[in-house]
Formats: C-alpha cells, sequence, structure tokens
C-alpha cells in the first residue's frame, strides 16, 4: 500500500534529507587516495551521532554497515573495506538516515583522485540522468515517465540502465510500495499524486545492464567488469513539482 505522507511528515522527512545532503557534502571533502570506505563508514557514524540521527540500514535484513560503499564494478550493495582507496577509482557511496522516526536516501559516486575521461563521462551521464527522471516526478505523471526519462537519456550515450535494483517509496519504513523503475513507457504505472514521497536512483553501466551478486549475499557488480556509477535522491510529489528532500545545491543546474 502507498502512504501519503502530511505536511508534517514531509517537514521531517526533510530535515533528515538536509543533515544527509550536509554529510554527502562531508564525505566529498573526505575522498581521496589512501582513504579507506571503512573510514568513511565510521566518519558517517560518529556524524549520525553527533547529530542525534541513526543509520537506518544498519541491522536492515542483518546488513552491519552504515553505508553502502560500492567500488568501480559494484553496481551497490559495498561493504565498506579496509583498502585504501587508489587514484582514478569510483566510489558510490550510500545512506538512510533516520532523524527522529523520519527517513532519507541517498547515493552520491564520487571519483578519487584523477578519474579517467571514461569513467568522469559516466558520472556526469548518470548524475544528469537522475535530474531528468525528477523532471517527470510531478503530480498527473505516471512512474513509467520517470523511467523513460531517465532510459531515453541514457542508452541514446551508449551506456546502460541497470534492471535488477529499483528506486521505491519510503518512510516509515525503508522499502516502501511503489517501485521506481530507471526504465520504462511513458504513460505507464501508476499516477504520481501529491504526498508520495520516492527515491529516484538510476544505476548506470559502461557495459551491460545485467548485474551478478557476491558470495557475500549482498554486493551486486556489473557481470562484465565495467565501471557502474549511481545517484539518488529523496523526494517528495508536491503540487508545485518534485521537491528534493536530499538536496545538495546542485539541482539548480538541471530542474
Amino acid at each position: 500500500m502507498i502512504t501519503f505522507k502530511s505536511k508534517r511528515e514531509q517537514q521531517m522527512m526533510h530535515k533528515a534529507g538536509q543533515l544527509l545532503a550536509a554529510c554527502h557534502k562531508e564525505i566529498a571533502k573526505r575522498i581521496k587516495p589512501g582513504v579507506t570506505t571503512d573510514d568513511i563508514d565510521r566518519f558517517v557514524e560518529g556524524y549520525l551521532k553527533e547529530h542525534g540521527a541513526t543509520p537506518e540500514q544498519k541491522g536492515y535484513n542483518g546488513y552491519q554497515y552504515a553505508t553502502c560503499a560500492s567500488l568501480n564494478d559494484e553496481i551497490c550493495h559495498g561493504f565498506p573495506r579496509k583498502t585504501p582507496l587508489k587514484d582514478g577509482d569510483i566510489i558510490t557511496i550510500d545512506s538512510v538516515f533516520n532523524v527522529n522516526g523520519a527517513l532519507a536516501d541517498s547515493a552520491w559516486t564520487y571519483a578519487v583522485g584523477r578519474p579517467s575521461p571514461e569513467a568522469e563521462a559516466l558520472m556526469n551521464v548518470t548524475h544528469q540522468a537522475l535530474y531528468e527522471g525528477i523532471k517527470q516526478a510531478k503530480v498527473g505523471n505516471r512512474l513509467g515517465d520517470i523511467g523513460h526519462a531517465i532510459q531515453s537519456f541514457v542508452e541514446p550515450k551508449g551506456y546502460s540502465v541497470v534492471r535488477d535494483f529499483t528506486g521505491h517509496g519510503i518512510g516509515p519504513t525503508l522499502h516502501e510500495p511503489p517501485q521506481i523503475l530507471h526504465y520504462g513507457s511513458p504513460g505507464k504505472g501508476i499516477r504520481l499524486k501529491e504526498g508520495m514521497v520516492i527515491t529516484i536512483e538510476p544505476m548506470v553501466n559502461i557495459g551491460a545492464y545485467q548485474s551478478k551478486l557476491d558470495s557475500n549475499g549482498w554486493t551486486a557488480r556489473t557481470v562484465d567488469g565495467s565501471l557502474s556509477a549511481q545517484y539518488e535522491h529523496t523526494l517528495v510529489i508536491t503540487a508545485n513539482g518534485p521537491l528534493i528532500l536530499t538536496d545538495q545545491g546542485d539541482a539548480d543546474t538541471y530542474l
């Protein structure tokens, strides 16, 4: 069942989103060669504690960390690790913040040092694809409009859109209906209504869109070893258009 959030609930989720966005800005300052994703995970744990918040994904289905840290060909759900990051790596940090029961979810891909031209191009396309999807997140549109906007932007540029992982409704629990596909046909699917809170989180690969699961049962990676990037926002459908709860200040470039 799709839940609709009251103005008060939206305001509480916005506070959680603003905290998560601020944390991502701090993470960006710390991503560099020699740093480990275990360092980043411990920083996020401390940041949450300092601000009276908790990591919602920690303990979710047995997951043990405050962040997911997906490196290079890892699509999503990578475990933080003690291996130092190298110049040219790309790393996606994904986290869900709980602030007094209100949730916000956001993932961001970062370049470590100087990225290769192909990695930088992938990141730019994926970043813009997120906002192409968000433009369609308005009252009266359908879920298929979001997925179609992303797919029709990404694929002509020679990249592929991951099918196995999707966006979702959020609040008061982490994963709620509806499922948000990042591909599809316009005019199809559930109609968007005021008060829905969803995540849009396209994962884009340089190579094939298919994924494979590591033996840890969590980490998904590309089947061909190609690079993957992801950007994610939590947003609310309003009468005035999409309100990005996890905005880092870059949305004006695209919306």
